[in-house]
């Protein structure tokens, strides 16, 4: 059976992730600098799952530390969350932002290569299709193209690195997941998504203003061609997610295989707000204000692909996301 080590597996989308691989028996280590991660995650996983997986404290530009938890691991797959992933801040942030994403992926790719461990599943995001000129996404529309910030440029080049990867090495096996928009909580409501500063996602930013934190949400536009002029967005349950990235791991081939991870629906802005103050039964502040530049109208994901080849298909909706959402945050 696969051992694994989760990169940023502290973080949001990767405790899921650690703790869908546990409930199926894999053994798991994580290694995480808790840069927007919070240590008591590891007590929470525990909580839930019963085992505590071990955890590193390291970043992944360190690379010597890096290759000595390889030397030790004897891993067979690394699931690689790790990474800056704000968009705003990458545009303020640039060369943080290469350095982090890119640097330390090279070092978890060097220390891969020099420890025979040929299997990675990559944590990417739809925004390497940039603007597709189309409202929903499948996996052979180019990527690259009108990248409008550097945590999608990242991305996109990490790709083309892994890409590049399993070119030269033929046993080598590549899974790149293209997220959409991960929402909701594990059912428990022990963990669940909690950044560290301003977000820039409009569920933690909803999570804030109902927790007082910030005074009101900002619904950047109510003017496009939508139905009821608010952005339309693919937003896909973390729980759903995590499964996604086990069917990957555990269907993967040598060579390169991409796959979309979304739902295939949209959901506007007003509409999330809306299912929020269904769950909640409290009102959420919120004004509209100017579009913001680069975002688009409308993006789905069409995940029939995931479907397909590796049976795995969005069993949560939006509604499901704000209940386990309440509950995290009322826990």
């Amino acid at each position: 059976m696969a051992k694994v080590l989760a990169t940023g597996g502290m973080g949001y989308i990767g405790s899921h992730t650690v703790i869908e691989l546990i409930k199926k028996g894999y053994e798991v280590e994580i290694l995480d600098n808790l840069y927007n991660s919070k240590v008591e995650v590891l007590d929470k996983i525990e909580q839930i799952t019963g085992v505590r997986p071990k955890f590193h404290e390291a970043d992944m530009l360190d690379s010597e530390k890096v290759d000595q938890i390889f030397a030790e691991g004897n891993f067979t797959t690394v699931i690689h969350f790790a990474g800056l992933k704000a968009v705003g801040e990458s545009v303020e942030k640039p060369l943080e932002y290469y350095k982090t994403n890119i640097d330390g992926t090279l070092n978890i790719l060097k220390a891969m290569k020099e420890n025979n461990v040929k299997h990675i599943i990559f944590s990417s995001s739809a925004t390497v299709y940039g603007d597709p000129h189309q409202d929903t996404c499948d996996e052979s529309l180019p990527t690259g193209r009108e990248l409008t910030n550097p945590y999608g440029k990242t991305k996109y080049m990490i790709e083309e690195i892994l890409k590049d990867v399993a070119y030269a090495d033929k046993d080598f096996k590549v899974t790149i997941l293209r997220y959409f928009n991960p929402v909701g909580n594990h059912e428990s409501g022990l963990i669940g998504e909690d950044p560290n500063g301003i977000p820039n996602n409009l569920m933690p930013i909803i999570m804030k203003v109902s927790k007082g934190e910030i005074p009101e949400l900002s619904v950047f536009g109510d003017d496009y061609d939508t139905r009821d002029g608010s952005c339309i967005r693919d937003y896909i349950h973390v729980v759903d997610l995590a499964n996604g990235h086990i069917l990957a791991m555990e269907k993967s081939q040598p060579g390169v295989s991409i796959y979309n991870l979304g739902t295939g629906n949209g959901t506007t802005v007003f509409e999330m707000i809306d299912a929020f103050e269904k769950a909640s039964g409290e009102k959420l502040p919120y004004k509209v204000v100017g579009r913001r530049a680069g975002d688009l109208p409308i993006l789905t994901a069409n995940a029939e692909k995931a479907e397909k080849e590796l049976g795995w298909h969005a069993e949560r909706n939006v509604e499901d996301a704000m209940r386990d959402t309440i509950k995290f945050l009322r826990g």
